[in-house]
């Protein structure tokens, strides 16, 4: 499948959905892609069975706190100097490369440097949605080795990491990251075709632009863009329940920039009315991403479930770093993936991995969603 303009819009828009607040916003990555387009490159998507057993296959991503990203913009070089140092290191050529995560301007971040290497981009990821740390990527939770790892900054400087196990390569490159000005790119988990095949999480990229696609044609065909992105995900497969939490604007706002992430919490009132039960009140916390949502004090939802603030007008996802007090939204919330939900997963990126208790509940739960 070739990536297009419009393309590439839905999978911005879908991205940035499935980021459940965080990943970046995928607003420069939208322009670079646009450029690329326009200088003739082309973005080709594969599915993870098109890859050979003993192919090279990479995933990368941005490392820091997005409230630096909407401020400090990369080089453009960062990914493919990263890159071609793995190469060297590995001794041998990329064959293709993933996002870490689908989430936010993550989920585009492979596809100009896929372009420049002349390789395709697999349709799959890391984590089925984004997450704070990279040791709560599926490669990680099956135990493969993140290093060797390749972490690059607008600067120039370059880093190639390696440590004893993965959670302590989160902290360096987490502390690299913050050094370098508090964002930067990172080549990571490099492996094999089989190794892709085996633990990535497929279907994502293809499941973000068909989402993208549903909120898009939904408003230009006049309909509901909510009910056409629930839709969207549950023909996905991937994430099989989504609906709306809450509607209302936001009425406190506490967000601060710390040890490499964006942290604070929300406050929504609701409006009033009946939808959704809202004239109450909606509270989320976040650590680069949105990880638990309290209504009425009640917990609605909790990761890995995700949780999205969507404008209440347009549907455009709203990334933590671009809240703002006043504004009106809807939040979201869809089921992650089923491998993130299994007990070893959970370990990662479960209620206790954030310090929520140990006690998870899926979304659909929580909210009775596909009864009856």
């Amino acid at each position: 499948m070739r990536i297009d303009r419009t393309a590439l819009a839905d999978l911005a828009r879908g991205a940035a959905f499935l980021g459940s607040g965080g990943g970046g916003d995928p607003y420069y990555s939208v322009l670079l892609g646009e450029a690329a387009l326009a200088r003739g490159e082309t973005f080709e998507l594969i599915p993870l069975d098109a890859l050979a057993d003993d192919a090279l296959v990479v995933p990368c991503g941005w490392i820091g706190a997005p409230t630096v990203s909407v401020e400090k913009l990369p080089s453009g070089h960062e990914a493919l100097a990263g890159l071609r140092r793995l190469e060297k290191e590995l001794g041998r050529r990329i064959d293709a490369v993933l996002p870490i995560e689908i989430g936010g301007g993550n989920g585009l971040a492979p596809l100009m440097s896929a372009a420049r290497l002349g390789v395709p981009v697999v349709d799959a990821d890391g984590m089925g949605r984004a997450f704070p740390e990279s040791q709560m990527a599926i490669f990680n939770i099956h135990g493969l080795s993140a290093c060797p790892s390749v972490l690059t900054a607008a600067c120039g400087s370059l880093n190639v990491i390696e440590t004893v196990d993965n959670l302590t390569h989160e902290r360096v490159a987490r502390a690299l990251s913050v050094a370098l000005g508090g964002i930067a790119h990172m080549v990571e988990y490099p492996l094999t075709g089989a190794q892709a095949k085996a633990h990535a999480i497929g279907g994502s990229v293809s499941a973000a632009i068909a989402a993208g696609a549903a909120i898009r044609v939904a408003r230009e065909q006049g309909e509901d863009p909510f009910a056409a992105l629930y839709a969207a995900l549950a023909a996905s497969g991937l994430y099989p329940f989504a609906g709306g939490l809450f509607d209302g604007k936001i009425v406190d706002l506490e967000r601060e920039t710390t040890g490499g992430f964006s942290v604070g919490r929300v406050a929504i009132e609701g409006f009033g009315g009946a939808t959704n039960g809202n004239g109450g009140r909606m509270e989320l916390e976040f650590q680069n991403e949105n990880l638990i949502a309290r209504r009425d004090g009640e917990i609605c939802a909790l990761v890995p479930d995700l949780i999205t603030v969507m404008d209440l007008e347009t549907a455009d996802s709203i990334t933590t770093e671009r809240l703002k007090y006043g504004q009106r939204v809807k939040v979201v919330g869809a089921a992650a993936p089923a491998v993130l939900r299994e007990a070893r997963a959970l370990a990662f990126v479960g209620p206790a991995a954030f310090g929520f208790g140990d006690v998870y509940r899926p979304i659909e739960a929580l909210n009775g969603w596909g009864r009856g």
